[in-house]
């Protein structure tokens, strides 16, 4: 085991990232939200992050309408998931935290997920692999939930690593766009949660229109839908914190 609190060591003895969970909560901004005055508002989405920062290691704020009309607002929490109590911790605060500000929160969709490592890509992960819970953001978040076909599991194991070979290799063509996979198998209605950060969202939608030409692309059920969301540094003095575009 190494001296890193965010890694621990497999029964081989190679060094894995601990188990991380990411949750993705988009609401809508109700009439109670908007009732309020500036500064009314902008304590609501201040308390909100504070009060779910109690129970995770990182939030995030991203602001989703105009790219959305069914929600306005996205809230990322992350924190380390070793602990077996650690998910049931985090529900309980972050559901309260949301249950004080309604009726100006109006839940929309969650969307979330345990990191582990790949069987494509090693245990070690990848340069370009987002860290939840550290690191800076981009200015751009994509978000959506994913599901292959039950043709893909009955493929052998070697057909299905070729596939995801192809994959991988035409995502490395696009240096600027950096990925974090989550698995929810049995915990929502999807399989994982496909999460990308990017500077640059024409050239993450030419990397989406290249990977539909893949052989992999024929197993998928599910990919919709889709939450691009822009985000809201709420320690930027130029105003686009957590007040932004809803002040």
């Amino acid at each position: 085991m190494t001296d890193r609190p965010d890694r621990v060591g497999d029964a081989e003895g190679v060094d894995v990232p601990e188990r991380v969970l990411s949750h993705f909560a988009s609401f809508r901004l109700g009439d109670g939200f908007w009732s309020l005055g500036s500064e009314a508002r902008r304590e609501v989405l201040d308390g909100l992050v504070r009060d779910a920062g109690a129970v995770a290691a990182r939030v995030e704020l991203y602001q989703l309408y105009p790219t959305r009309t069914d929600a306005d607002l996205l809230v990322w929490s992350a924190l380390p998931a070793g602990d077996p109590a650690a998910p049931g911790r985090f529900f309980e605060g972050f559901g309260r935290a949301v249950a004080a500000r309604r009726p100006a929160l109006i839940p929309s969709h969650t969307l979330w997920g345990f990191t582990r490592p790949s069987p494509y890509t090693g245990r070690g992960g990848s340069s370009r692999e987002i860290d939840a819970v550290g690191g800076e953001r981009d200015p751009y978040l994509i978000v959506y939930p994913f599901a292959k076909t039950s043709r893909w599991y009955l493929r052998p194991e070697g057909e299905r690593r070729e596939m995801m070979r192809e994959h991988i290799r035409i995502g490395r063509q696009f240096e600027g766009v950096r990925q974090l996979l989550l698995y929810s198998f049995g915990l929502q209605d999807q399989e994982f949660v496909v999460v990308y950060e990017t500077r640059d969202l024409a050239a993450f939608s030419e990397l989406v229109y290249a990977l539909r030409a893949t052989e992999a692309r024929e197993f998928t059920a599910l990919d919709t839908p889709v939450l691009t969301a822009l985000y809201r540094d709420r320690r930027d003095p130029q105003g686009a914190g957590a007040a932004g575009p809803w002040s």
